[in-house]
């Protein structure tokens, strides 16, 4: 049988196919609440303009919260053959009240109103995503804070560089998903534009007032171009951009637990709640969360790109292409959330093992820059020849296998004459740290300062500088600058 929604002009019903590939309902219908919400008001201005009585605005009204009710509740019943979730809340509603649930349709079309229902939805799960970004941040600047003193390996090309402070490497993620948030809340206030009067493409004859629609549902204003409202996927292709973002971020950050997690590596361990063990060899502790939030991107980017590629050739304004938008969408958005608060898990469980990312620290000649900055800052070196004496400085090092804090003075003098006892105090990877007090730089100072600026960021009231600790090395949880 036809169905009696779309109206008089088809005779029968679509083909088991057609519905099967049309429907929808089995993923929109999360989008309920925001589509009662629209209907509301939009039956409201209705009201308020004179287009609808007051009496059937009311009934309307009525009706969708039961239906809203019913939904909640779960003891709704989705239909396929009523293809999505406008058509299932309109044809529930006019069982419960009747001839006026179809005037709540005047003035608008299916296309303004899912372009409005998925405005909603992304903009309330932007609000959430930047909650919990925030909730990772604060995460990272309290454990930042607890190992402001913990020395670390800095690594370019996963090759041992300068020592740097744990803590300045949280914070570095701290910075990443600053901006992560900021992006997800650009996306919110360029999609903040109401759709909903816009109609089918070109806009409705009848008298409304799209500004009340726009206020009512927390909108700063209504689009003001129709075919692009019914048209635009700007505001998740974007939303999807800024996820993939914070997701590629999320995975540097993964893949850095699953090498600092190894055997070979140790500078973490991961708690039990977020490893697993292997079924044959007993003593695997496998970081299992961190892997798959590395493997997250994957869905993230893809759900993007999927988007692009399915609105690239779309002419205006509206498409059933578009119908595609959602469930890529949905799982991707639902992956960084969920990406998001395995994160913040597995930092507040992480415990360092300090000691072995001091001697690893220590390893690869990692102070060898501290000495050619020694020679221009004492001797007034230039920099280009204090670095070629510093290389021959390590290649003795190498010859007697022993690091730069093992070569003695002699040792020096023999490769310039110029060098004295003082090159000593920069050999160690405390005075390596302790130097960079430059703006931005790893020293333990530096990093309870940020950490306090992040902590007044994020939560809004203001935080000094925790004081610097005097520490001795130890292991796990246990040590750090003397």
């Amino acid at each position: 049988m036809s169905n009696k929604m779309w109206g008089g002009r088809f005779a029968t019903g679509p083909d088991a196919i057609m519905e099967e590939i049309n429907a929808s309902i089995g993923f929109d219908q999360r989008l309920f609440r925001q589509d009662i919400a629209g209907s509301i008001a939009h039956a409201t201005m209705l009201a308020e303009t004179g287009i609808l009585t007051q009496e059937d605005r009311d009934a309307i009204v009525a009706g969708l919260n039961e239906v809203l009710a019913e939904i909640e509740s779960g003891s709704f019943t989705f239909s396929r053959t009523l293809e999505d979730i406008h058509m299932n809340v309109e044809s529930r509603l006019r069982e419960k009240i009747g001839d006026a649930a179809g005037r709540l349709h005047t003035a608008r079309s299916r296309n303004d109103q899912v372009a409005t229902d998925f405005k909603l939805y992304v903009r309330d799960t932007i609000d959430t995503l930047v909650v919990q970004v925030h909730t990772l941040q604060l995460a990272l600047v309290t454990k930042a804070e607890d190992e402001a003193q913990t020395i670390m390996p800095g690594f370019t090309h996963l090759q041992s560089a300068q020592p740097v402070t744990f803590g300045h490497h949280l914070l570095a993620y701290v910075e990443m998903l600053g901006r992560d948030a900021g992006r997800l809340l650009d996306a919110r206030k360029r999609l903040n534009e109401s759709p909903l009067g816009s109609a089918a493409l070109a806009g409705t004859p009848y008298p409304i007032n799209r500004e009340r629609t726009a206020e009512q549902l927390g909108f700063d204003r209504p689009t003001a171009n129709s075919l692009d409202a019914v048209s635009d996927r700007d505001f998740i292709l974007e939303t999807l951009a800024a996820a993939s973002i914070c997701a590629m971020h999320l995975s540097r950050f993964a893949e850095e637990m699953v090498i600092w997690s190894s055997a070979q590596f140790g500078f973490v361990r991961l708690s039990d709640k977020f490893t697993t063990g292997s079924s044959i060899m007993p003593q695997k502790r496998n970081p299992d969360a961190a892997e798959l939030v590395r493997a997250k991107i994957g869905r993230i980017l893809g759900a993007l790109t999927s988007l692009l590629v399915v609105m690239k050739g779309l002419p205006l304004a509206y498409s059933k292409d578009m119908q595609e938008d959602k469930e890529v969408a949905f799982d991707a958005l639902d992956a960084l959330s969920l990406s998001l608060a395995a994160m913040t898990g597995m930092v507040g469980d992480m415990v360092p093992n300090r000691e072995r990312m001091r001697v690893s620290a220590a390893a690869g000649f990692s102070t060898a820059t501290d000495i050619a900055d020694w020679l221009v800052r004492e001797l007034n070196i230039p920099f280009r020849d204090a670095h070629h004496i510093t290389g021959q400085i390590v290649a003795l090092a190498e010859q007697k296998n022993c690091g730069l804090e093992g070569l003695t003075i002699e040792d020096f003098k023999f490769i310039d004459q110029r060098i004295d006892s003082r090159i000593h105090k920069v050999l160690t990877v405390e005075a390596s740290v302790a130097a960079r007090q430059s703006y931005g730089g790893t020293a333990p100072a530096n990093v309870l300062i940020q950490a306090a600026r992040w902590k007044t960021i994020l939560t809004g009231e203001p935080h000094d500088p925790k004081p610097l600790q005097k520490k001795k090395h130890g292991g796990h949880g246990d040590g750090g600058v003397e």
